[in-house]
């Protein structure tokens, strides 16, 4: 599993027949300390995550679990939200300006 904060939407008017009705979103990879690491990456959405969202995202053969029986055209997707992080460098709070409490 792979941390990474979304950056932007994707919009693909011809694309694969499989990819129909998927959300691609733009994510930066980062550290778990929080650091950005490498460039940008498409993955599509499981989740219903927004720009700005820190995401757990999971990446090669991985990628296709959630859509099984059947194989998906994706080498990244988006498996889960990031509330908060604690790590041996510290805890972090991805999105304090949305948080709710």
């Amino acid at each position: 599993m792979n941390l990474g904060r979304v950056t932007g939407r994707v919009w693909a008017t011809r694309k694969d027949v499989r990819l129909e009705g998927q959300r691609m979103l733009f994510v930066q990879p980062s550290s778990f300390s929080g650091k950005e690491s490498g460039g940008l990456i498409v993955a599509l959405d499981t989740v219903d995550a927004g720009v700005g969202d820190t995401v757990l995202y999971v990446s090669s053969s991985e990628a296709t679990v959630p859509f099984r029986p059947g194989l998906m055209p994706t080498d990244a997707t988006i498996v889960g939200i990031v509330d908060e992080v604690d790590h041996k460098e510290g805890s972090w709070t991805p999105n304090p300006e949305s948080s709710d409490g």
